[in-house]
């Protein structure tokens, strides 16, 4: 009963720790359209198109000029204050804490808090009377499908970097601020276009998120991109999140760990770091033995935002060291 408990605990953690719930669109069988990037001349120039026609959920997007927008998950708020369309944001989740000007409209009751990442408050969000709402799949399918009986409501559940762009330029579109998205993502790729262009470590790497149980990123995650853009090679082969065992981390033998800061969702002080370095069972582990335990901010490593190329430049900064 004990164990149960913990995972749960565990899942609760991932979950409000990251914008994305993969498991549940697998259960629940959503298809969603392809979100793979098109090339089309433009001029001299080459250009990439993404499909904006429908959000992760199969919902149509369609191009407006809305004046009361909800967000439901950190990731969207950041997105949306980064395109210049905070000014129209009403609600928030209470883990949406970026930018600081959030903090700000909060504190001066411009925007109101509308409940947890998986625990929104329908009626508050409804009160607010919003004409666009943004979630993302951790809301639950259920609570996205009982707001789009009053408003429009867009879903984005990206599972790569490009999925992050998409999102982006989506969200631009659906608020009237393409062009600022477009401009956001073209800084991304020049971003991660310099970090490409530098020597490849080909190091072993282990994105620790909690540790009791012991929850990692694996392959095929939006984090599994960003360890590879900076140069590194994830140490598990398993697809998405899953919990491990000590003994797996042992035999994984990763030659650099990167930890979540605070307590998997920031804040606080660094418990899955401080549990690593204090663990005697690790103390053989490559990472352990040789100084390469690195704490990385929760936020920028696990939101779907903008800001996940500023992790890839953290985790080769980790790596060059």
């Amino acid at each position: 009963m004990a164990a149960k408990i913990k995972l749960w605990i565990a899942l609760i953690i991932v979950l409000c720790t990251f914008d994305v719930l993969c498991v549940q669109q697998a259960e629940e069988g959503v298809k969603v359209p392809v979100t793979t990037p098109e090339i089309e001349q433009k001029g001299s120039e080459e250009i990439s198109l993404f499909n904006l026609s429908f959000d992760d959920t199969g919902y149509e997007i369609t191009a407006g000029n809305p004046q009361r927008i909800v967000s439901l998950s950190p990731s969207n708020t950041e997105i949306l204050f980064a395109i210049g369309a905070g000014d129209r944001v009403v609600g928030v989740t209470d883990f949406c804490n970026y930018p600081p000007e959030v903090i700000e409209k909060v504190k001066r009751g411009e925007i109101q808090r509308i409940g947890g990442y998986s625990t929104v408050n329908i009626e508050k969000v409804i009160a607010l009377k919003p004409d666009l709402v943004l979630a993302s799949y951790g809301n639950g399918l259920g609570t996205i499908e009982t707001l789009r009986k009053y408003t429009k409501v867009l879903a984005f559940d990206p599972k790569d970097i490009k999925g992050i762009e998409r999102s982006i330029l989506a969200i631009g579109k659906a608020t009237g601020n393409y062009e600022n998205a477009e401009k956001l993502v073209k800084e991304m790729e020049e971003r991660i276009s310099k970090i490409k262009a530098n020597e490849r470590s080909g190091k072993k790497v282990v994105h620790i998120i909690w540790n009791d149980p012991i929850f990692v990123s694996g392959r095929e995650t939006f984090i599994d991109e960003a360890i590879s853009i900076a140069g590194g090679v994830n140490a598990f082969n398993f697809t998405g999140w899953r919990a491990i065992s000590v003994e797996d981390l042992i035999r994984a033998s990763p030659d650099v760990i990167i930890v979540s800061s605070g307590s998997g969702m920031g804040g606080g002080r660094d418990i899955v770091y401080d549990w690593v370095l204090s663990d005697s069972r690790l103390k053989n582990v490559n990472a352990v033995k040789n100084g390469k335990v690195f704490v990385i901010d929760s936020d920028i490593i696990s939101r779907p935002g903008p800001r996940i190329v500023e992790a890839i430049e953290q985790i080769q900064e980790f790596l060059s060291n």
